[in-house]
């Protein structure tokens, strides 16, 4: 590094949003979009990946779970969570990404849903987003529709 280069930290480079639509019996009964959290580790994930080390940092998964605490910086996990597979993803932009995903009817029931994440390969969280309180209480004939986009 050259005398007199400083380089600091900007935590507020990354940006995400999930929008959430949950439907009953095919209707819309909730339609939400609200900003997320990218936890530490994620940034540490994506300078490693940069250099070319940690192919199992992608994201591939989306998890619900029962902690309604609000997001840290520190979090590194949900809360009993249920995984699946990222659904499908695109490229908004050309500097973003974005996953999606369906929680079926017959997934995740009788759940107290209060938080979502992005989860990498390796298992470690890259995103997470709470509803201030609020509980999507999965049942059988409900259904999660999401749709997370990271802005860089």
């Amino acid at each position: 590094m050259r005398p007199g280069v400083q380089f600091q930290d900007q935590a507020h480079t990354i940006k995400g949003s999930l929008e959430l639509i949950v439907r009953r019996s095919g209707r819309v009964v909730l339609h939400d979009k609200d900003r997320n959290l990218i936890v530490n580790v994620a940034r540490q994930n994506m300078a490693r990946l940069l250099t070319g080390e940690g192919s199992n940092r992608i994201i591939n998964r989306i998890a619900v779970g029962t902690n309604g605490a609000p997001p840290s910086p520190t979090d590194t996990a949900i809360t009993n969570a249920f995984m699946k597979p990222i659904t499908s993803f695109s490229y908004p932009t050309p500097t973003s990404a974005r996953f999606n995903f369906l929680i079926k009817e017959n997934e995740a029931n009788g759940m107290a849903i209060m938080e979502f994440g992005l989860i990498a390969a390796d298992d470690s969280l890259f995103a997470r987003r709470t509803r201030g309180g609020k509980v999507i209480e999965k049942e059988d004939d409900l259904e999660i529709e999401g749709f997370w986009t990271i802005l860089f």
